[in-house]
Formats: structure tokens, sequence, C-alpha cells
């Protein structure tokens, strides 16, 4: 390959590149915030047209992705995944190393047709449930059920974000696309492989932990799980109390008497978790949830009549509780506090208690910064609790009344059976699968609003405004250009596999420190190239660079991994032990099963 020289369109092009990866690696602004920025600088700085700029959104690999979401998150209210949670506790028996193999087969199986963050959120309350019945420690079933569902999602091009947009890129570069499961070889390999690996190195690379869910009912284990108070007393406010006219922001409650207001009652009208600029008037019952002895103590101070404790208790069981609720690493929440979300006005919930992803428990924490992975202890009704889980902010580790549709479990299936089938008949994907969503809309096993909210469109427009980069790499040459400099640093060939390992660290490292569709995005039409120079089989070489942009497992920068990186309670040493051999596993065999099966 002739060295070609760089041109002004080229500078140009890697300016924008150089930036997309310092933006990524700095995390100044989000992802998709930088997307799009990518979207709209490159049609102003004539790269390439604004038809091309935007025709992303348009590409089958966005409009797949949104299909897939809208099935998901209609296969999810169905109930389905607790119905599995209890089959699989049928075939695991007491062995616990069985449980964790079954557990990360089906995650894995399910994260083929799913994003693995979705597949993780179905499954997440149904283990923390069997964890709970069997009494096992998370941290020996979190880190392989992680490892699972990313490596799940090299089971077919549908699986993970690189191996939907590979197709999009492979077409863009006149290069004949995979079938559905032209990659499932590569990818039961590799899922295999990770399963035996825990399996049979478990007890040595996972943390040792004694710490174990109780079986119990789920309020009972999440209150001696944090240690909390479960009784709940009534004081009423008479008219010469102080009390009247404040509102609940002049209490402190918690630093004073260690108290939480779970509700007040006044007649027939209930308020649940009262905003903090609330105010008391004579008649009003005050719900407290905390020890007796603070409870008298707070009465006397504000000259309440004590109730007693709460003897019925039925409301505060059937239609109220405690939940458990772990920030995405995607939510809207990262980075506020509960004072700026105002918490109990928005979401109609009191929180209590917070435990950060470095594993801190903090008990009064209106002023801390929210970070992707710290879970929430909160006391509300469960509706809310329910808005709270359909926002998209949260996974709720603890069952809750779901208002599940279970007379619609055979219409979902049939809808998804329908779109794969479509599918593999060799119609267009993002049709296929498109199908199979109206399907489940039209049948009633998801609503149309729901189907709007389950779309993650920070994702979509990740994918659309990424693409354009793709194009205007391959249209002004700069794809060219480093695909030049990459053969004169390998000596401009050799060895088929020596190229493959090169390409597959490359595409290992680029996805540690930024998203995963990018470095397929900037990779692909590179290897493409570089296949034509070599006589390597270009498809080869861009499958393998989408399968090992899914290697992060070294490092909790994996969304899946941050979101499981509490509830397992490991640390970054965790990661980068079991992590790290197994990097060099999916490596070692990605380059190897490419060559045998694509070369």
């Amino acid at each position: 390959m002739n060295m070609l020289l760089l041109t002004k369109e080229m500078l140009l092009t890697f300016s924008v590149l150089s930036m997309t990866i310092i933006l990524f690696i700095s995390e100044k602004l989000r992802v998709d915030i930088v997307a799009i920025l990518i979207m709209v600088s490159l049609p102003w700085l004539g790269l390439i047209s604004p038809t091309e700029a935007f025709s992303g959104f348009s590409s089958n690999a966005v409009i797949s992705i949104i299909a897939v979401m809208i099935m998901g998150s209609g296969m999810d209210r169905t109930g389905m995944m607790n119905v599995l949670a209890s089959r699989i506790m049928e075939l695991a028996g007491e062995n616990e190393k069985r449980l964790m193999v079954i557990i990360s087969s089906m995650v894995g199986l399910i994260s083929a047709f799913m994003q693995n963050v979705g597949s993780i959120a179905l499954f997440l309350p149904a283990v923390l449930k069997i964890c709970r019945q069997k009494g096992i420690s998370p941290s020996s079933i979190m880190m392989p059920l992680g490892f699972s569902a990313i490596l799940g999602g090299t089971l077919t091009m549908v699986g993970s974000g690189p191996l939907i947009i590979l197709n999009d890129l492979l077409k863009g570069g006149g290069v004949k696309p995979f079938g559905l499961f032209s990659v499932t070889p590569v990818g039961l390999s590799l899922l295999v492989a990770g399963i035996l690996y825990f399996a049979l190195l478990g007890k040595v690379i996972l943390p040792s932990s004694d710490e174990k869910i109780e079986g119990d009912s789920s309020q009972q284990s999440i209150i001696r799980m944090w240690n909390l108070p479960d009784t709940l007393y009534v004081c009423r406010i008479p008219a010469g109390s102080s009390l009247v006219g404040m509102t609940r922001d002049d209490l402190n409650l918690w630093k004073k008497y260690n108290l939480h207001l779970l509700c007040i009652t006044s007649g027939e009208e209930s308020i649940s978790a009262p905003w903090r600029y609330t105010s008391f008037t004579a008649g009003m019952n005050l719900h407290l949830l905390g020890k007796e002895d603070d409870v008298l103590q707070f009465a006397e101070d504000k000259s309440l009549i004590f109730s007693g404790r709460v003897q019925d208790r039925s409301r505060f069981r059937v239609d109220s509780g405690f939940a458990e609720l772990v920030l995405l690493p995607k939510a809207s929440l990262k980075g506020q506090t509960i004072r700026q979300i105002a918490f109990r006005k928005n979401l109609g919930v009191e929180p209590i208690l917070l435990v950060t992803a470095e594993g801190t428990i903090v008990d009064h924490f209106p002023d801390s910064p929210l970070k992707a992975g710290d879970t929430l202890i909160i006391n509300g009704p469960w509706k809310n609790i329910r808005e709270m889980k359909k926002g998209g902010d949260f996974v709720c580790l603890t069952p809750i009344q779901e208002e599940s549709r279970r007379t619609k479990i055979i219409p979902a299936l049939v809808c998804f059976s329908t779109a794969i089938i479509l599918a593999l008949a060799g119609f267009r994907l993002s049709l296929a699968l498109m199908t199979g969503a109206v399907g489940m809309i039209l049948s009633g096993v998801i609503k149309i609003d729901e189907a709007y909210e389950a779309i993650d469109w920070r994702t979509v427009f990740l994918l659309a405004g990424l693409l354009p980069l793709g194009i205007a790499m391959e249209k002004t040459g700069a794809a060219s250009w480093l695909a030049s400099m990459v053969m004169s640093i390998l000596g401009g060939g050799g060895h088929p596999l020596i190229i493959l390992t090169a390409v597959g660290v490359l595409a290992t490292l680029f996805s540690l420190f930024m998203s995963n569709v990018a470095a397929t995005v900037l990779l692909v039409p590179l290897v493409l190239l570089i296949g034509e120079e070599t006589g390597i089989d270009p498809r080869g070489l861009a499958i393998l660079v989408g399968i090992c942009a899914s290697n992060s497992f070294v490092l909790p920068t994996h969304q899946v991994n941050a979101m499981l990186m509490s509830v397992g309670s490991y640390r970054n040493a965790d990661y980068l032990k079991a992590g790290g051999l197994m990097t060099i596993i999916f490596l070692f065999l990605s380059v190897l099963l490419v060559y045998l099966f694509f070369l």
C-alpha cells in the first residue's frame, strides 16, 4: 500500500476524530452529546453532505436497536422473568455452582437478542430473589452474570451495538453483510468458555465473601440487610403544638430525632413522603418510622399527641414498602443530589439510605451527588416505586407488586418468534424486528406510550451520530491513510494470525476508553482497507472488530460491570483480577475462531 499524502479534508477528519476520542476519555460531555456534535460539525466542515450526516437515523442498525428495546420491554411486562426464576431454582436445586452455570447460560442466551444492560435489568431482581432464598452471596453470582451478558451479545448480529452497526458499515464499504447467526459459532464458544472459566476458577478469581442474603420475605430481607427500622408510629398535631405553621424543612427530623416521616393523613386525605416545604396544620396525623423512644422525644418537644404504634399495618405492608434501587450508568439523574431532584415532591418516596458504588453507607445525604452504581434504599407507595422503575434511571432489586400482563405471554412469544423467523428468511433485519415490535403493540403486550418509554434515545442518537464519522473517514480518504500507516507498522503484511491479533488488540484497547460502538465505527473502515491490501477476507477482519469491541472485562467501565459493581460488592481490583485473564482468553479465542471460520 503506497503512503497517501495528507489532505486538508483528512486533517479535518482526524481533528474531529481526535476531539471525539478526547471527549470520550475525559467524559466532559455525555457520549450522546458528543455524537450529536459530530453529526452537526461534519457537514459544516464540508466533509460530508447534510443528507449523509443525518442518514444514521434511517439506518438498519438504529431501527433494529429501537425494535429490540421495544420487544425486550414487552416481554418484561408479561412477567415472564418471574416464571423463569422459579424454573431456574427448580433446575439448580441446592448446588451453587450449578445455579451460576444455569443463570449465566440463560442471561447469555437472552443477551443474544437483547441489549446486555436490558437482559441484566430483567434478570437482576429474579437472581437476587434466588440468592435470598438460597442464602448465597451475590459476589459469587454477579460478575459471572455480567460477563455472560457481555459474551451473550456476540451470539447474534443483534446482540450488541457493535454487531448491529457492523452490517451497515459493511454495506457502506461495498462488502456483503453477515446473516443473523453468522457470528454464532464464535459467540457460543466464547460464552461457553466464560461460563467454564467461572465454574472452574470461580473460587480463586472471585472475591471471597461470607455475606449472604437470608431467605425471607423481600421486606424482611431488606430490613435485616440494612438494619432498618420497621415499626410505624402515629402522632397527631393538636392546635397548640409548636409544629403548626412549620414546614418539614424546619424540623431536621432525621438529624435531630433519627426519624423518617413517611406519610401525613388528615381525614380522607393522605400525602406520602411529604415535600420539605409541606406546612403542618392542626389535626394532621404524622406517620413516623423509627424507634419508639425517638418518637416520644419528638412528640414531647413539639407538644404532639402520641397515638402509639400502628396496629393495622395492612396498608403499610400491601400498598407501600422498602425498595432497593440501583442507579443505571445512563441515568438522567446521575450527578444530581436528592435536594436538586426534589425526591419527595417529584417521585413521592422517602429516601432512607444511600450506599455508594464504593460501598460507603450514608444515612443523611440530601447534598450527595448520585453516581452510577449507587444503591438507594427508599420507602414509599408501590405505585410510585413502579413509576421510578419505568423511568429508566434505576433498576429495582426488590420485588414489587407489578401489574404484569401474564395473559399476553403467548402473544409476546409469537411476535418475538415471528421477528426472528422473518430475519432468518432473509428479510431486512430492521423490517423483521420492527414487525415484531409493532405486533406486540397491536396485540396489547405493550402500549404505544410504553414503547416510546422503552427506547433509550441516548443510544439512538449515539448510534446515529457516530455513523457519519465512518462515512467521513471513508469519503475523505482518512481511513485509507490510517490503513497504510498500520500496514507499514506491520511490515506490509505477515501471517494472517499476526494481523488478526493486531486488529483484536486494537479493538480491545479502543473499547476500554471509549464506547464500543464508537470503536467499531472508527476501526471497521480501516480493517476493510487492510483486508484489501493483504488479501485477507475483509469481512473476517470486520467481524473480529465487532466481537473484540465487546472485550470489556478488565475495568468496570462497561455499563454492565458498573451496574453490578455495588450489587456484588466488588472493587476495581476484583475486575482486574478476574477480568484480566478473561480478556486474554477472549482475545485468544476470538482471533483463533475468526481465523478458522471466516478466513
